[in-house]
C-alpha cells in the first residue's frame, strides 16, 4: 500500500495526515494459546480498519524480531507493533525506527529502553496480575502451611519478572506460604509439564507440594498432566493458580483440575490502533502506558460458559 503519511506531515502533525495504512507487526511466536489469540485478534482488527498488516513470527528469538523491525523500516511502513520477547537489547533498533519517523507501539510487554523511543505500550499491569494470584492463594489456604512451586515464564521477559514480583507481594506477610521451587517453563505447555515432573520428583512425589503458581495457563495445563500422571489430583491435592484465562484453563477448572486464573485480554491491538489513529490524525500523544483490564476467575465463575465464550477467538 502507498505510504500515506509524509515526513513533513508526521513532523508537523498535519491535520491532513491519515491513519496508518501499512503496519508491521513483530510477534514473539506462538508459544501459547493466548499468544495465538493475540495474533488472530490483531489480524482481525487490522482487516476491520483497512490496514495492511505485515506480520512476522519471531519464533521466540529476539534476533528475528530485530531483523523484522529493520525490514519494516526498509519497507517504509507507517507504524510498527512490537511484542518484545525480552525486555533488554532494543535501543539500537528503536533508535532506527525513531530516525525513520515510524512510531512503535509495544504490545503486552515492556522494554528497558528510554520511553522516547516508542509511542506507547498497551498491556495489563503484570505485577498486579501476580499479586491477584498470590492473594487468591493466601485466602484459599486460610493460614495452613503451603509449599508452593512456581513455573516462571521466559527468563528475562517482563511478564516473568513482573508476575513473579507481584505474586511475592501477594503472599508477603503470609508466613505459612513458601515458594520452595521456581524454574522457567518458557511459557510453553511442554516445558510446563517437563519442569513440573522434576518438581514432583524432588518433592516426595508431589506430596510435599501444596500449590502450583504458573506464570501462564499453558504451563499450568502441562503441569496438570504431569500431576495426573504422578497419581495425584490437580486442583485438590495440588492447588493450581495461573494467568491468562485461555479456553483450556477453563476446561480444567470445569473438571475441577485447576482453581483460579487471572485474565490477560488478547485484544491489545484495538487500543494500539486507536492510539495510532489519534496520533497520526492530529498529533495526539497517548499515555506511555495504556492499561487493559484484568479479572480473577475461579471455579465459581461458570468456567464451562467462559470456555464456550472464548473457544473461537483463535486460542
Amino acid at each position: 500500500m502507498k505510504h500515506l503519511l509524509t515526513t513533513a506531515a508526521f513532523v508537523a502533525f498535519g491535520a491532513s495526515a491519515a491513519m496508518a495504512q501499512t503496519v508491521g507487526f513483530s510477534q514473539i511466536g506462538s508459544e501459547s494459546g493466548w499468544r495465538a489469540a493475540e495474533t488472530t485478534l490483531t489480524k482481525q482488527q487490522a482487516e476491520e480498519r483497512g490496514i495492511d498488516l505485515k506480520f512476522s513470527d519471531a519464533q521466540q528469538k529476539q534476533e528475528n524480531q530485530i531483523a523484522a523491525i529493520r525490514s519494516f523500516i526498509a519497507q517504509g511502513v507507517d507504524a510498527i507493533l512490537l511484542a518484545p520477547v525480552v525486555a533488554t537489547g532494543w535501543d539500537s533498533v528503536l533508535e532506527e525506527a525513531k530516525e525513520a519517523e515510524i512510531p512503535v507501539v509495544l504490545l503486552d510487554r515492556q522494554v528497558d529502553s528510554d520511553k522516547s523511543l516508542y509511542l506507547t505500550a498497551v498491556g495489563s499491569d503484570l505485577v498486579h496480575e501476580g499479586e491477584v494470584a498470590g492473594k487468591w492463594l493466601v485466602d484459599a489456604v486460610a493460614g495452613e502451611e503451603c509449599r508452593v512451586v512456581e513455573l516462571q515464564g521466559t527468563t528475562g521477559s517482563s511478564p516473568a519478572i513482573d508476575r513473579k514480583t507481584g505474586f511475592e507481594q501477594g503472599i508477603a506477610g503470609a508466613d505459612n506460604i513458601e515458594i520452595v521451587r521456581s524454574q522457567t517453563g518458557d511459557f510453553t505447555r511442554a516445558q510446563g509439564k517437563e519442569v513440573m515432573e522434576s518438581f514432583l520428583q524432588a518433592e516426595n512425589g508431589g506430596k510435599d507440594i501444596c500449590a502450583l503458581y504458573a506464570h501462564n495457563d499453558d504451563m499450568a495445563v502441562g503441569a496438570i498432566q504431569a500431576i495426573k500422571e504422578a497419581g495425584l489430583k490437580p486442583g485438590e491435592d495440588i492447588l493450581i493458580v495461573s494467568i491468562d484465562a485461555v479456553p483450556d484453563i477453563f476446561l480444567a477448572m470445569a473438571a475441577g483440575e485447576a482453581n483460579a486464573t487471572v485474565e490477560l485480554t488478547p485484544n491489545m491491538a484495538g487500543p494500539a490502533f486507536d492510539a495510532l489513529d489519534a496520533y497520526m490524525k492530529d498529533g495526539t500523544e497517548p499515555a506511555k502506558f495504556i492499561q487493559t483490564e484484568s479479572k480473577l476467575y475461579t471455579q465459581d465463575d461458570d468456567p464451562q460458559g467462559e470456555y464456550e465464550r472464548r473457544k473461537d477467538l483463535g486460542y
